[in-house]
């Protein structure tokens, strides 16, 4: 049930993004919540590899490299959903950022909740 919950909370959140960014578009809800599932796969699966790949980059980076990687999942995710459109590198790196910092607050409304 959390899982289903993080999922709906992202793709609100990947909603009111592509709202904000004028380079980033979702065609309807269901691709929202498609949107969201691709990214939790990719963040599961891609991004470690990428993370011990690019490892001496990210640490001469001090982590800046992250960003760029998170930037990368986001247009692979574009690549593979057709009712989700990210104009470039530039708004990948955005909405990532942006992405994080939304489900950062939406989570922690949904443990304040909990307790």
């Amino acid at each position: 049930m959390k899982f289903i919950l993080k999922m709906i909370l992202s793709a609100v959140a990947v909603l009111v993004l592509a709202e904000i960014l004028p380079g980033v578009g979702v065609d309807s809800y269901v691709s929202a919540l498609i949107v969201a599932f691709v990214l939790a796969i990719l963040n599961a699966v891609v991004k470690p590899i990428l993370v011990i790949l690019t490892l001496p980059v990210t640490v001469v980076t001090l982590g800046l490299f992250l960003l760029v990687i998170n930037a990368a999942i986001i247009l692979l995710a574009d690549y593979f959903i057709s009712g989700f459109s990210v104009s470039g590198w530039l708004w990948a790196l955005i909405f990532s950022v942006l992405l994080s910092v939304f489900q950062s607050i939406l989570y922690s409304i949904l443990k304040k909740d909990k307790k």
